[in-house]
Order: C-alpha cells, then sequence, then structure tokens
C-alpha cells in the first residue's frame, strides 16, 4: 500500500483533502505568486505588476483563496488610499522548497518531454 493510500484511508475521505490542496498549490498562478512573495511582503499593485499576464481579479481570488489557505497573510494599513500588502506565512514559505525541486524536475526534463511530445503528434510514439 502506498502511503498515498495509507493516508486515504485514515483520513477516510479516498483523497479529497489532498486532491483539493494540491488543485489549490498546482494551478496556473499559485506557485508565480508564492514565488514572488518569496522575497518579502509585497503590495497588491507591485505583485500585479510581477506577475506578467495575470489579471487583476484572478490575482484577487488567488491570493483570496491562499489567504483562507493560511498560506499567505493580508494586511491593510489604514492609510487613504487604503494600501494592502501580502506576505507569505510560515506554512506558505514552506511550500517554496518543494515548489522549487518541482520547477527543477521540469527545466531538467524539458528536453525529453518536448521530444516526446513531438514525437507523439507526428504519430512515431
Amino acid at each position: 500500500m502506498s502511503e498515498y493510500q495509507h493516508t486515504c484511508l485514515i483520513r477516510g475521505d479516498d483523497g479529497q483533502a489532498v486532491r483539493a490542496i494540491l488543485d489549490r498549490i498546482c494551478n496556473k498562478w499559485t506557485l508565480l505568486i508564492v514565488a514572488t512573495l518569496d522575497r518579502g511582503t509585497v503590495r497588491f499593485t507591485d505583485l500585479h505588476r510581477q506577475i506578467p499576464g495575470i489579471s487583476q481579479r484572478m490575482l484577487t481570488l488567488t491570493l483570496r483563496n491562499l489567504e483562507r489557505d493560511g498560506l499567505v497573510s493580508r494586511t491593510v494599513h489604514a492609510e487613504v488610499p487604503p494600501r494592502v500588502e501580502y506576505a507569505l506565512t510560515p506554512v506558505g514559505k514552506s511550500l517554496i522548497p518543494p515548489a522549487l525541486a518541482l520547477a527543477g524536475w521540469a527545466v531538467e526534463h524539458v528536453p525529453h518531454i518536448e521530444a516526446s511530445r513531438r514525437a507523439h503528434e507526428s504519430g512515431g510514439r
């Protein structure tokens, strides 16, 4: 029995919790936001500028979900206009090493994966 299967049996949820967390962490924007916040506390507008292609709406939704999950903290400063800053929590910071490991794996295997895709698309599996 794999560790994943064992965890699912203990939790009794058939892996739903693990899948939900992985869905959150592995979406298109989460790792980019987490990597950007790894540099320190960032204002919303600066975060938006530093992540090319993300809409304000998607940034807002992703940050809300990360805050809800305890990976990101949100601080509102009582100024006019209000200044909102985001930072990684300790749990959010703990995501950096596995995220870097996954990114490293991707970089290392890009040539093989691209070659495999080309072969598959040309019918030469």
